[in-house]
């Protein structure tokens, strides 16, 4: 942990690299100190993955914003129809982390990473609908295994 996990409809990969955004919200992630100015998130920890949906429907399938006369210069529109490139797009991110971290620290950690989105995602925000959702979700394990030897890769003293 921590987690970031990014849900988004496949049209996106047309229009934006999904890849240079997980490089970038992990950065981030590792520059988000805590209320003594500590690492939230140590590095070896930190993992970003982007899953995109072959298959979606979002809201009326775009037909409102098409109605609105909105985008309509969008060079990624194509014919109507669920899940293509004329539907509305959407990003889901949920950074799912373990207890032990303050509120505050979370509620800016989730604004740090939700800007770097925001602003990777602007362009694609201006040419079409878009809804991006960023949640952060604190775990309550019942049962945490973790295997790793990436640790010790960054535990230098």
């Amino acid at each position: 942990m921590p987690h970031l996990v990014i849900l988004y409809t496949g049209q996106l990969d047309r229009e934006t690299d999904m890849g240079l955004l997980c490089r970038r919200l992990a950065d981030a992630m590792l520059t988000i100190k805590d209320e003594a100015g500590k690492p939230v998130f140590p590095t070896g920890g930190t993992r970003v993955l982007a899953y995109p949906a072959a298959h979606y429907a979002v809201a009326d399938g775009g037909t409102a914003g098409r109605e609105a006369a909105q985008f309509n210069s969008n060079p990624h529109s194509g014919p109507n129809g669920s899940g293509d490139s004329s539907d509305y797009a959407f990003v889901y991110l949920n950074l799912r982390v373990g207890r032990g971290r303050t509120e505050a620290t979370l509620q800016r950690a989730g604004q740090t990473l939700a800007d770097v989105a925001h602003a990777h995602l602007a362009d694609v925000f201006g040419q079409r609908h878009i809804g991006i959702t960023f949640q952060v979700d604190v775990g309550n394990e019942v049962f945490d295994n973790k295997h790793s030897n990436l640790h010790p890769l960054f535990n230098k003293s």
